[in-house]
């Protein structure tokens, strides 16, 4: 305030000495009774207390305050969503055995039968089982190609087995020893119809059998080198050695047997002890 009035003098006086040195005294001493100087006068009252004012723009964000300390622990929330179901664990020990239950009712009775007959039938059908599981078994290891062979035939100690894949006299022998048998031998009225059967069975007219006299010639000898006895089954005229280079054995159909020579090529028959199968 006081600068303002010291100011305010300031102003009057200059106005003065300008009038005066502008030449017309005369005219201000007419007039100097009119002139006014404005003085500020003492300090008001305050007044009342305005109406709020609109709000103002937001400021500038402060900085971040320094961390305040851990608070109270909250209330427990609510249960939440169940979620995904876990892996299956490892199987639980064997549990201890529970209590014996009550004996249940009595059942109706069966229907009488003869159980004699039932167990001769189950007893002859496991036989017959157990044939066919031994011969599958056999003629899985013992021949590398099942397809080839023609069924299989048996006697009480003997195996049969036609292969239906064309061989030399001498590789067939060795494809039998190879799988622990022989070519066929047969030594007796009974195995040679059987054999014979086996090759009609088969629809073949002949197969190269187990006789032959490569060691000496008209000494016909069985694939085991033992002798032939009294049993033979040659047809007429048989064996005549044609050309000089007949030295092993065909049977035929018919179950005749003829000399021919060994560097034919034919399907044969392989023949295995039962006791080494």
């Amino acid at each position: 305030m006081k600068r303002d009035l010291v100011f305010v003098v300031t102003l009057i006086s200059l106005a003065f000495l300008s009038l005066f040195r502008s030449g017309y005294p005369q005219h201000i001493a007419e007039e100097s009774c009119s002139v006014q100087i404005l003085v500020p006068g003492l300090k008001g009252d305050a007044g009342d207390k305005g109406e709020k004012g609109a709000l103002g723009r937001p400021g500038r964000a402060g900085p971040p305050g320094e961390k305040g300390s851990v608070g109270d622990k909250g209330p427990k929330g609510s249960i939440g969503r169940h979620g995904k179901i876990g892996p299956i664990g490892s199987k639980g020990g064997k549990g201890d055995g529970g209590d014996v239950g009550p004996r249940g009712p009595d059942g109706e009775p069966g229907i009488p039968c003869e159980c004699g007959q039932l167990r001769k039938a189950f007893g002859e059908m496991d036989i017959q089982v157990t044939q066919l599981t031994t011969e599958l078994k056999f003629i899985k290891n013992a021949l590398p190609s099942p397809a080839v062979v023609a069924g299989m035939r048996e006697t009480d100690s003997k195996i049969y087995l036609l292969v239906k894949e064309e061989k030399k006299y001498i590789d067939a022998q060795s494809y039998c020893q190879g799988r622990g048998g022989t070519l066929s031998m047969p030594k007796d009225e009974t195995t040679n119809n059987m054999i014979a059967s086996y090759i009609n069975q088969a629809a073949l007219t002949r197969v190269f059998i187990g006789i032959n006299d490569l060691e000496k010639e008209g000494q016909f000898v069985y694939s085991d080198r033992s002798p032939m006895q009294t049993f033979n089954k040659w047809r007429g005229g048989e064996p005549n050695n044609a050309y000089d280079d007949e030295d092993c054995v065909e049977m035929v159909d018919s179950g005749g047997w003829n000399d021919v020579s060994c560097h034919l090529t034919m399907y044969f028959i392989c023949e295995f002890d039962k006791e080494n199968v």
